[in-house]
């Protein structure tokens, strides 16, 4: 079965240490968590499997044209400057830098999937698993799991390179999860079964 790693929203605005969100709850969660140096183990096993990895990233236009002004989510980013295209802030984070032939996603909305170039590479790739972690648990990872899976693909998350603002909206995004993926560690992910 072919699979794809994608790495969701490790961009600096939201897990980078002086970035605007690596200063609050959710940078408190990256950190206590460990979620910077998992997912760069996870990405290495990946590689070393040769199973190729996308990097989603949420980025709009300097001004915004592609945020929707009805999105309570999207308003507070174009609010603060958060998440513009060509800017530090939706680099992903050095520690899980992006190497030739790796995939970049850029998404304006919750979901890579939507109006994206994620479907496409999934069909030229012939994915049928898709692998997933990232930020937040609540958002991206739950956006990912139920449009891949109604979309047929076998899901993976890998749970200890997750997090959201508090524990508590962690853990009961992975209850509700469950019915749509499986779960893994970065310690004992398979990327070649």
């Amino acid at each position: 079965m072919r699979s794809i790693y994608l790495v969701l929203d490790m961009e600096n605005d939201l897990v980078a240490e002086d970035g605007p969100n690596g200063k609050g709850p959710l940078g408190e969660q990256v950190r206590s968590r460990g979620i910077i140096p998992r997912t760069a183990k996870a990405i290495a096993k990946a590689r070393a499997a040769g199973v190729p990895i996308g990097y989603v990233r949420v980025g709009f236009s300097p001004d915004y044209r592609e945020a929707p002004d009805t999105s309570a989510i999207f308003n507070g980013a174009k609010q603060h400057g958060l998440f513009k295209l060509g800017t530090w802030g939706t680099e992903v984070h050095k520690d899980l830098a992006p190497q030739p032939g790796d995939f970049d996603i850029v998404k304006h909305r919750v979901s890579p999937f939507y109006g994206t170039n994620l479907e496409a590479i999934l069909r030229a790739h012939r994915i049928e698993r898709i692998f997933c972690s990232g930020v937040s648990t609540v958002a991206v990872v739950q956006g990912t799991v139920r449009d891949a899976h109604d979309r047929d693909y076998v899901v993976t998350v890998l749970e200890d390179c997750c997090a959201s603002a508090t524990v508590e909206d962690h853990e009961a995004a992975i209850r509700v999860l469950q019915r749509f993926a499986t779960f893994t560690t970065s310690d004992a992910v398979d990327f070649t079964s």
